[in-house]
């Protein structure tokens, strides 16, 4: 399929980068905003950009009228004598980045296989230290037991694979083999290291909408990353909700948790 020209996100060039954990800096009255369409959300995200030569800070901006920060809190089951998953699903942002040579709209039915770096705000489980988690999508042909199998637009059989970047993930599983409330956390959270704590990211919460600002290295140094220069286009989509393939969970407090899509392909690019 014939893929049109991408609009264009500018990011505009600023001497005094503005805070992560700050949404209302004024360095970002001098970014032009675009507003991209959810289709899955049903929802407009606005997006701004800026760079200061070497860092690039992206803003996303979309309504909920809700403000999720737990994530699948276990529930003690008596029956069974084990844990399960609670109907908390937390908000999310993904930004989703091609790292092919070729074009792609780096959706979950496309014809040709693709690289993504993904840059993935989670309201419980990486915004408690300021990051976005960092990982890499692998859209194959070839099986991998962990991969999750996908029918790309003609009928053919892909393979989505998702990996973490190098380093220490914030917020792993914990195991209970024995009874220890009827509700716990289900996840520990840390502080991420190495190439998976690349992304600087905070989301704020305020009259029910979302504000959650970005800021990563240019260049990183890492493979597992999309390298950006400031004479280059690059292309990507952004997601109201996880990019995962999975089916709604009608039981969930966000049963489309998890269905999330790229809509969209827009081409970052930056001014001198």
């Amino acid at each position: 399929m014939a893929q049109a020209e991408p609009r264009a996100l500018t990011a505009a060039r600023t001497d005094a980068p503005p805070g992560v954990d700050q949404p209302d800096s004024p360095q970002w009255s001098a970014a032009a905003p675009i507003t991209v369409r959810d289709v899955v959300a049903n929802i407009d995200i606005t997006l701004k950009a800026l760079h200061d030569g070497e860092h690039v800070y992206i803003q996303a901006s979309f309504p909920d009228p809700t403000e999720n920060r737990m994530h699948r809190l276990l529930r003690w089951d008596p029956a069974k004598r084990a844990y399960r998953d609670g109907p908390e699903r937390e908000d999310v942002l993904v930004l989703k980045w091609n790292m092919s040579p070729h074009p792609s709209r780096l959706t979950l039915h496309e014809d040709v296989p693709y690289v993504a770096d993904i840059w993935f705000w989670k309201a419980h489980r990486s915004d408690h230290t300021g990051n976005a988690d960092d990982k890499i999508d692998i859209y194959s042909v070839n099986p991998d037991p962990y991969a999750k199998a996908l029918l790309s637009e003609s009928g053919k059989v892909f393979y989505l694979t998702r990996k973490g970047d190098e380093g220490q993930d914030p917020a792993e599983s914990l195991l209970y083999p024995e009874y220890a409330g009827d509700r716990v956390a289900k996840f520990k959270l840390s502080p991420p290291s190495g190439s998976r704590a690349d992304i600087r990211a905070k989301g704020f919460w305020k009259d029910g909408r979302w504000t959650v600002t970005y800021a990563r290295k240019l260049v990183t140094g890492h493979t597992d990353d999309v390298p950006l220069t400031l004479d280059g286009s690059h292309a990507f989509g952004v997601s109201r909700y996880e990019i995962a393939g999975r089916a709604p969970e009608q039981d969930a407090e966000e049963p489309l948790y998890g269905c999330g899509e790229v809509g969209e392909i827009i081409a970052l690019r930056f001014t001198r």
